[in-house]
């Protein structure tokens, strides 16, 4: 499938929040392998916790999915597992485009995407729960009971895997973060002028906690065996185990 080429911001005008519309949906995947530093490598890690953690055939569930990029590349990465997939998401073109993706690649079958709200959502069996920079976009207040609603669902052994953009409160070296992200930005094509633009677009939508307060959500939730198993400045990946 080809990939469109994200645009959306090139003339540096902001028209409203950002959103996953269907303007973003057909960007989606260009934004998030140019915006996001390792993208694929946190979810290379991801696969091999699931296999260390998991049984054949358990379900797992990504929360937030978006257009489904995590699931295929589990899938394509974890095929003697077995596992059903199911992706929920409360946008309909991220999902569309979830589908349409996991019929060009045969992965109909193992791959399924439901449209929910995943604040309220039931997660029947599940085994595994992914986050993958999801939780940055709930409003702070609904977090605490979002994530204790994740403990509750998982059985005893289940895993919750979880990425985030981060801040940092050292104010310094937050500064300096920013600055080596926009960087990275830049080197994948990004104008001064479209980085501006989106972080206009995601102030009031993107509202990353620090590494400190994820664990602490994660903590308060229940569970007790946490460590982060990928760092990038300003980007942070975390397994959380419940016993």
């Amino acid at each position: 499938m080809t990939t469109n080429e994200d645009t959306l911001y090139a003339t540096g005008a902001v028209e409203e929040d950002f959103a996953f519309n269907d303007r973003v949906a057909e960007v989606f995947d260009d934004m998030l392998n140019r915006s996001i530093p390792y993208y694929r490598t946190v979810i290379d890690g991801m696969a091999q916790l699931l296999a260390c953690r998991l049984a054949p055939r358990a379900t797992l569930y990504d929360l937030g999915c978006s257009t489904g990029t995590t699931l295929l590349e589990l899938a394509r990465r974890l095929p003697d597992m077995g596992f059903h997939y199911i992706g929920i998401d409360n946008a309909p073109a991220m999902l569309d485009k979830a589908r349409r993706k996991s019929a060009m690649f045969n992965k109909s079958e193992v791959l399924q995407f439901k449209e929910g709200d995943i604040t309220s959502c039931p997660l029947p069996l599940a085994a595994g729960i992914i986050c993958n920079y999801t939780l940055q976009f709930l409003r702070p207040l609904t977090r605490q009971a979002f994530v204790g609603r994740i403990f509750d669902a998982l059985p005893e052994g289940g895993i919750f895997l979880l990425s985030e953009k981060t801040i940092s409160h050292a104010s310094r070296l937050n500064r300096d973060f920013i600055e080596i992200y926009h960087n990275f930005k830049k080197k994948q094509g990004y104008s001064e002028l479209e980085i501006a633009a989106k972080r206009e677009a995601l102030e009031n939508v993107l509202i990353p906690f620090s590494l400190d307060e994820n664990i602490a959500l994660l903590r308060e939730a229940g569970f007790e065996e946490i460590e982060t198993f990928f760092k990038w400045f300003n980007f942070t990946a975390i397994v959380a185990l419940k016993r």
